[in-house]
């Protein structure tokens, strides 16, 4: 950091959909939020330099760079934030991290557990010399979320005996549209499962304070073959003639079992979908205890939905809670009372809590060790899948 400006110098790695979310968070955060340091965008990488400029251009970032490796050795880089492909994330966040510079990933945190296990050690490396280190799941910082995992720590709950898990999306159900690098287990690592999944895993695991201990899964491909997108992506996205093979998960499902915390003794049901038609973005949660329950729907982010089963028998019933109000996380820091926020604040949040982080010298939520749980929750599904076996443990 350079202390005399109060500054922490930031390197971007990626300039597509997370880029674009990450940079409207490095960019609005300290505008927002009262930060101990400014944060500087200072470069954003990709290997194509065109387009990586008009990325620098339309986002904010001072200058543009085709090689990770340069803004790793630059002494001027405090933070590199990844939003690469799952396939790179662990060559850059490990060299970032010995280099001593401040590491922010986009989740899932690898495409394999040895990968996670690699970016675990570095950061347990970094660690010791003050280098820290995020994964970014994003989710937790929607204020209705974090309001959320408020009533379950206050006990509101009650004991937790069943979690329901959903995210549905509807983006491949039509099997003409074209192969991306999602689709591709080489760069992605898995499909619906770990892309979207993982958010699931992470904000049960959040909202309770438990742990999935075992598994049980199915994985389902239901398109094998799209079509590849011709040399003019991007100006006409014309597509050509030719076909690409998916290798990864088009939907998945699980049951889980969960140890520790509010829900100790769980029972959880997962789903991940790509294939929910009409479904755009319903990342769903439920939680069901003893004394009361919770629901929350991402398409519906700034409600959380509230049943308290300790009212009179006449008076129960789930209630709507906006959560805009000041005595909400975040909320104060945006508009006035009622007024709703969107699907960028989380991003903007996370840096606000990142920044926060290593400007005071404590280890940020959720850490690469987290990152790993759950990469190994997402490698015991797939096992279970292949095998066929009923229950396989996470660790």
């Amino acid at each position: 950091m350079t202390e005399a400006a109060r500054e922490l110098r930031v390197a971007m790695v990626g300039y597509g959909f997370m880029g674009a979310a990450h940079s409207q968070g490095w960019r609005v955060a300290p505008r927002f939020f009262d930060l101990a340091a400014e944060p500087v965008m200072a470069t954003i990488v990709g290997r194509d330099r065109d387009r990586v400029e008009a990325a620098r251009r339309k986002f904010g970032w001072q200058r543009a760079e085709t090689d990770w490796r340069r803004v790793v050795e630059d002494p001027d880089i405090d933070i590199v934030d990844i939003c690469s492909p799952g396939a790179s994330h662990a060559e850059i966040a490990i060299a970032a991290l010995d280099a001593g510079k401040h590491v922010l990933c986009e989740k899932p945190l690898a495409n394999t557990v040895a990968e996670a296990e690699a970016m675990v050690a570095a950061a347990e490396r970094a660690a010791s010399r003050g280098v820290r280190s995020m994964v970014g799941f994003s989710y937790r910082r929607v204020p209705a979320i974090g309001y959320a995992r408020r009533l379950v720590q206050e006990g509101r709950l009650g004991a937790i005996r069943q979690v329901r898990a959903l995210y549905l999306q509807d983006w491949l159900s039509d099997e003409n549209g074209p192969m991306t690098w999602r689709l591709d287990k080489e760069a992605a690592g898995s499909g619906s499962l770990g892309d979207i999944g993982a958010h699931a895993i992470d904000l049960v695991e959040h909202l309770t304070g438990s742990r999935l201990e075992s598994v049980s899964g199915t994985l389902a491909t239901f398109v094998e073959e799209r079509p590849l997108l011709g040399e003019t992506v991007g100006l006409s996205g014309t597509a050509s003639t030719e076909r690409g093979r998916v290798t990864v998960d088009d939907a998945a499902w699980f049951t889980a079992r969960l140890d520790g915390g509010a829900a100790a003794g769980a029972i959880g049901a997962f789903e991940a979908t790509r294939y929910a038609t009409g479904r755009k973005n319903a990342l769903r949660i439920e939680l069901s205890g003893s004394r009361g329950a919770i629901a929350f729907d991402l398409e519906a982010m700034n409600e959380l939905q509230f049943y308290d089963a300790t009212a009179p028998a006449g008076e129960q019933g789930f209630t709507r809670i906006i959560v805009t109000e000041p005595e909400h996380p975040y909320m104060a820091n945006w508009w006035p009372t009622g007024h709703a926020i969107g699907y960028e604040h989380a991003f903007s949040h996370q840096i606000k809590d990142f920044v926060d982080a290593v400007t005071g010298g404590a280890d940020p939520e959720p850490s690469f060790a987290d990152g790993l749980h759950i990469q190994r929750v997402l490698a015991a599904v797939e096992a279970s899948a292949g095998s066929g076996s009923a229950w396989t443990p996470t660790a």
